[in-house]
This record gives structure tokens, C-alpha cells and sequence, in this order.
């Protein structure tokens, strides 16, 4: 089946769509209607909720969740500990903010991207960082609030 390597532990629900040379590691879920492309890895433990789309050759360590309807570019690196997250909006009959990661973006370890916000092309984000800003593209933030640094 397409070189994919599922850990026998890792749980994936119908109508997902899966590239070629993927691995999902141990306890991972894959929720309804996510797409994964090629050459993807997730290590232990993560969550791709509903309707999530991964672009090709993106890797995550463990316990990594993106929130459902997400969007994650080609060619990044997300280390362990990362949350995407969404909240009801109130303000618009409680139509979910959802964040976005663009290509070639390096997440470090334990980043939470606050709802609706999103991370430009090129981007870096520093390990522990809250993010609560848009960062555009070929930015470096960190910290807790992330703040810009180049």
C-alpha cells in the first residue's frame, strides 16, 4: 500500500487520504477526511483531527495536535509538544478560528499557535514560544508571547 507504515497502535479513521512513503507512529489518531501527502512522519502520539491537510515531505514529533480544518504547508519540521489550536468565534455564529502553517516553516518543541493565527512561508518559531500573531513570511519569533526577532 503505497510504502505507508502504520503503527499497529496508531488509529485512523475512514475516508482519509494518505501519500506515498508515510509513516505514523505509535498511538497517533488520524481523524476523518485528513489528508496527509508524501513523504510524511509522525512520531508517537500526535493528533490530526478532522479534515486537516499535511502537505508533502512535512514531518512532527510526538504529541503534536492540529486542530480540525487546519491547513500545513510542504517541507516543515514540527517538533513534539506542538498545538494548533481553534475557538468558536462568537461573533459569527461560532464559525471556528483556525491557523495555518505555510512551507518550509520549523516549528520548535512546545508551541501553541493561538486560534486563527497563522505562519507564514520560511518562517521559524523558537521552542516553548505562545504565538498570538500572524508571522509573515522569513520571520524568526520566540517567546512566550512570541515576539519578532528578525
Amino acid at each position: 500500500m503505497k510504502d505507508i507504515k502504520i503503527h499497529p497502535t496508531a488509529f485512523i479513521e475512514k475516508n482519509v487520504k494518505i501519500g506515498k512513503n508515510v509513516e505514523i507512529g505509535p498511538f497517533c489518531i488520524i481523524r476523518s477526511g485528513a489528508k496527509i501527502g508524501d513523504n510524511c512522519k509522525f512520531t508517537a502520539y500526535c493528533e490530526i483531527r478532522k479534515d486537516v491537510e499535511v502537505g508533502n515531505n512535512t514531518t512532527m514529533g510526538s504529541r503534536c495536535t492540529i486542530s480540525a480544518g487546519a491547513k500545513i504547508g510542504e517541507n516543515c519540521t514540527i517538533k513534539y509538544g506542538f498545538v494548533l489550536t481553534d475557538t468558536p468565534d462568537i461573533t459569527k455564529n461560532n464559525e471556528k478560528k483556525i491557523g495555518s502553517i505555510g512551507n518550509n516553516v520549523k516549528i520548535g518543541a512546545n508551541v501553541v499557535l493561538m486560534p486563527g493565527f497563522s505562519i507564514g512561508n520560511n518562517s521559524i518559531v523558537g521552542a516553548c514560544s505562545q504565538v498570538g500573531k500572524n508571522i509573515g513570511i522569513n520571520e524568526i519569533w520566540y517567546g512566550n508571547p512570541a515576539k519578532k526577532v528578525i
